[in-house]
């Protein structure tokens, strides 16, 4: 069977560069157009039909619609718009308006107060104002505001508010294309709320998969969400992270369900890469003195807590834990490399 390609998309970035080339070729020239053709800053070219034309005296607004492909993106389908205007400076100044983020907390891409249009972007839009003055013959200056007006409430189902980004969304993108299902994206943000954190004066991490942890945080040590970064099923890769951001350890927080596969030497914990808690139960239950109807039992449990309920019948539940969190140690051990103290808490 053929699997189907996947349909790439475009970023907040590449909307924004394009919005605003029309908005500017508009306004210079004051002949109407309905598409524009933009060259990404992969160096593909891409054409997106306009909406949401206004021509106001001196400023003309345009807006283009995302198209996020096969990526399951909450922005896919939102309108990003750019209001481009003639101003006296001689410069070419790029700002973002409503629904998009200020970055209220050092470490990001843009620096505190700033709006949160990242650099790559921020640079092809400021290059469309530049072309269109070029072309056009204008010798003065140009400012584009770049507006998401769904950009304040879908922010709030994102990470933004928690990386201080606030009142928006981020104008995001360095190649100008959304690659569908991308763990990329992920990896990411988990890296940029280390470096916030970082920025912050924090050496010192905790990481936990999800909410599970994260309740347990709370209920146990009365630690906030915002004292803990997400891993997701990136452990390896988020202590590779960490070390590369310079914190001193890190203490890596989860259900047994999840973390127990670390004592197998497995760093990315989601399912379609391995499982294996049923056999690492049984490998250290063996070794702990179950007999081959433990092992059997333990290998056609469905779930952890299955498990958990052979080894208290065989009165082998603490044996078996003592031998597996020196593999999870170790395994972190060797992951970290020396380059920062680490450590685990299961429950």
């Amino acid at each position: 069977m053929t699997r189907k390609k996947l349909a790439r998309g475009y970023t907040t970035g590449t909307c924004a560069q394009a919005a605003t080339k029309a908005a500017a070729w508009m306004l210079l020239t004051g002949e109407k157009i309905r598409e524009t053709e933009v060259i990404l800053p992969n160096g593909e070219t891409a054409r997106f039909p306009i909406e949401g034309i206004r021509i106001e005296e001196g400023a003309v607004s345009c807006g283009v619609k995302k198209d996020s492909g096969d990526d399951p993106d909450i922005t896919n389908g939102i309108l990003v718009e750019s209001r481009v205007e003639r101003i006296r400076e001689s410069a070419y100044l790029v700002e973002g308006g409503s629904g998009v983020g200020r970055v209220t907390k050092p470490g990001l891409n843009q620096p505190v107060g700033a709006s949160a249009i990242n650099r790559v972007p921020r640079e092809m839009i400021g290059q469309e104002l530049s072309d269109a003055a070029q072309e056009t013959g204008y010798e003065g200056g140009l400012k584009a505001v770049i507006s998401i007006p769904e950009g304040e409430k879908l922010a709030e189902r994102t990470f933004n508010p928690r990386l201080g980004i606030e009142g928006g969304l981020s104008i995001l993108g360095t190649s100008g294309r959304v690659e569908p299902m991308s763990e990329q994206a992920l990896l990411d943000t988990i890296r940029l709320e280390m470096q916030v954190k970082y920025a912050e004066g924090k050496r010192y991490l905790i990481l936990s998969p999800g909410n599970y942890g994260l309740d347990f945080l709370k209920q146990s040590y009365g630690i906030e969400e915002t004292d803990v970064v997400k891993c997701s099923n990136f452990i390896g890769d988020s202590i590779d992270m960490a070390a590369e951001t310079g914190y001193q350890g890190l203490v890596l927080v989860g259900h047994i369900g999840k973390l127990i596969k670390v004592a197998g030497g497995i760093m990315n914990t989601h399912s379609k890469w391995a499982d294996c808690r049923r056999e690492i139960f049984c490998a250290h239950a063996a070794i702990c003195g179950g007999g081959e109807q433990v092992c059997r039992e333990l290998m056609d449990a469905a779930t952890t807590d299955a498990c958990f309920a052979v080894l208290d019948a065989a009165g082998l539940r603490r044996r078996v834990l003592d031998s597996m969190l020196p593999a999870i140690q170790m395994h972190l051990d060797r992951r970290s490399a020396g380059h920062l103290k680490i450590g685990a808490v299961l429950f």
